[in-house]
């Protein structure tokens, strides 16, 4: 069993043998104490990496020759939107950095930057890895577009909708915390987490993509930040004015609504997932933010995270 400090002060190459299971745990292990911002800021200082370090000449090998068209389709599928999802929140965060204390703007300047470095990531995959076509960032976003889930629009779409709203008053603690809920908890919390035990699960258990493998575990550690900064503005936002959980109890009940209404499913069994599978994933996923932090749920919000439906989407 990895030792917790070790996830926290690996570099790439240490990365590479983390268990995407350790990695989670250390995403979970400060929930309930939650760290400050300035605490979070000095993680990132520490935890940089270099996306340009990352060696794909294996995952070509093992993309071309090893994994099977199923495969490749699942892993395309399930990971595009983590492609899109990341170049949303990299443009759209500085709204959200807008308001709040100094503390929160400093270290929201390093989780901006964080998301630059994993669109940067899925970039050099998908033109490198998978033979997407494109000249620029933004071509091989047009090409992967095609593979994107209902998921992905429908919680993006709301969140591009709350950004618009929190442009019109980025200190209006109501609408910041309808954005929060949506991108801390539920994007980040539940559906990107999700998407990272599924992939990198599949890649340690077969032995594939070592590149990938290492560059999205180092994107893992990076949420444990995330989600973290994400869990303690929700709580102390709560904290501060207690009218505000109704607020998050209303988005959780707009994104449960919109996830009932998929009719696209992902094909995960090819990566050793069924939908059942998924499904409990996400489930506890979300349980377990919302345990740590405290935030309870009225009886017909527990009755819909009972059935969500398995569909994924990340950023």
């Amino acid at each position: 069993m990895t030792e917790l400090s070790d996830v926290a002060a690996s570099d790439l190459r240490g990365i590479r043998h983390l268990d995407i299971d350790d990695v989670l745990a250390y995403v979970h292990r400060d929930l309930k104490r939650l760290p400050d911002y300035t605490e979070l800021y000095k993680r990132y200082l520490r935890q940089r990496w270099d996306v340009y370090e990352l060696d794909f000449s294996q995952d070509i090998v093992d993309w071309r020759e090893r994994m099977s068209q199923e495969e490749r389709d699942a892993f395309v599928g399930i990971s595009a939107g983590f492609h899109h999802g990341e170049r949303q929140v990299e443009v759209e965060l500085p709204v959200f950095m807008l308001g709040g204390s100094e503390e929160s703007k400093i270290y929201m300047s390093s989780q901006i930057e964080d998301e630059a470095r994993h669109t940067v990531f899925f970039d050099r995959f998908y033109r490198e890895v998978v033979g997407m076509p494109g000249d620029s960032v933004q071509d091989v976003l047009d090409a992967s577009f095609e593979h994107v889930s209902e998921t992905f629009v429908g919680p993006f779409g709301l969140l591009a909708y709350q950004a618009d709203e929190l442009r019109k008053d980025p200190e209006d603690p109501a609408a910041r915390v309808r954005y929060g809920t949506t991108y801390f908890l539920w994007i980040e919390g539940v559906l990107a987490l999700s998407v990272m035990k599924i992939t990198l699960t599949y890649c340690r258990e077969r032995g594939f993509l070592p590149g990938y493998y290492t560059g999205f575990t180092a994107t893992c550690r990076d949420e444990a930040r995330h989600v973290q900064f994400g869990m303690r503005f929700l709580r102390d936002s709560v904290q501060e004015d207690p009218r505000l959980l109704l607020q998050i109890h209303e988005t959780l009940r707009t994104i449960l609504a919109i996830n009932a209404a998929t009719s696209r499913r992902l094909a995960l069994e090819s990566l050793g997932w069924s939908p059942e599978e998924v499904r409990r994933l996400m489930i506890r996923q979300l349980h377990m933010k919302l345990v740590d932090v405290g935030i309870a749920l009225p009886p017909d919000i527990q009755d819909m995270i009972a059935r969500i439906q398995p569909e994924l989407a990340g950023g």
